[in-house]
């Protein structure tokens, strides 16, 4: 069955315990720690061996698990840490974007062959990298997509399939995951406004506000077998959002997508 998470960073002005406390009233079954640096480091990879108990003991008393960690950095001295964290604390999947630029095939080129050499140090770690397509960046829609997954051999490379940036690279989410689905190990999640480079502000994040078609991606996945993680990543929090403004967008997303998921049987 598919698990329900949060990106910890919907909560950037509040400590993890606080986070987790939450994401589980709201329902989630887990979540994934944000370790991205300048933005929001509820796990700090300078630290990681300090942390790792209060993590584990954290996620535990609110009933949850690690599904995943976000770092987003591509730099060896951000990821090597990274897969030696998730190894020792229990976090099966590491998220990064790809970088360089659409539409330049050296930078498409180059993050390629980075990515293999990473996938194959996570896979000395045990624990899987997984890519998103994102807008602005070398892989950014199906092709630059299947263009990483056919050069891309290691199993411990994955596709972390996000509708919003696949629906605003101009293409309709639920159209485009079967053409990816076969290595897409991580799912993140969130609605959007158009189609315009933004995401827009947080409460147009939350799941059935914007314009993708979320019900038929949800439908895409289950008709495909997917039985892996699906995070809510929802990014723009200030200090002026209050606790229940995002508390809300994490609730009101986990109804919709509780709700899609379990009218598809895969709750």
């Amino acid at each position: 069955m598919i698990s329900l998470g949060v990106n910890s960073v919907l909560f950037k002005n509040y400590d993890f315990a606080e986070a987790a406390r939450l994401i589980a009233a709201c329902g989630y079954d887990g979540v994934e720690i944000s370790a991205i640096q300048g933005m929001c480091e509820h796990l700090d990879l300078n630290r990681w061996e300090e942390q790792k108990e209060e993590l584990q003991a954290i996620v535990r008393e609110h009933g949850l698990k690690f599904l995943s960690m976000e770092v987003a950095s591509l730099a060896d001295e951000r990821l090597i840490p990274a897969f030696q964290a998730a190894a020792a604390i229990g976090i099966p999947v590491v998220n990064v974007g790809p970088g360089g630029k659409s539409g330049a095939q050296a930078d498409l080129e180059a993050s390629i062959a980075n990515l293999a050499r990473l996938s194959d140090i996570a896979a000395s770690h045990g624990v899987t990298l997984c890519v998103k397509a994102h807008v602005g960046n070398a892989i950014y829609n199906t092709p630059t997509t299947l263009a990483a997954m056919e050069r891309i051999a290691s199993p411990a490379f994955g596709i972390d399939m996000d509708p919003s940036h696949v629906h605003r690279s101009g293409e309709n989410a639920e159209e485009a995951l079967p053409a990816v689905i076969g290595r897409v190990k991580h799912i993140h999640i969130r609605d959007c406004k158009g189609r315009e480079q933004g995401p827009g502000p947080i409460q147009l994040q939350a799941c059935g506000r914007g314009d993708i078609d979320l019900y038929g991606y949800c439908a895409a996945m289950v008709r495909a077998g997917y039985d892996g993680p699906v995070v809510l990543e929802v990014i723009g929090a200030s200090p002026e959002h209050a606790i229940e403004e995002v508390t809300a967008v994490a609730a009101e997303s986990y109804g919709y997508l509780n709700a899609c998921l379990k009218q598809l049987g895969a709750r």
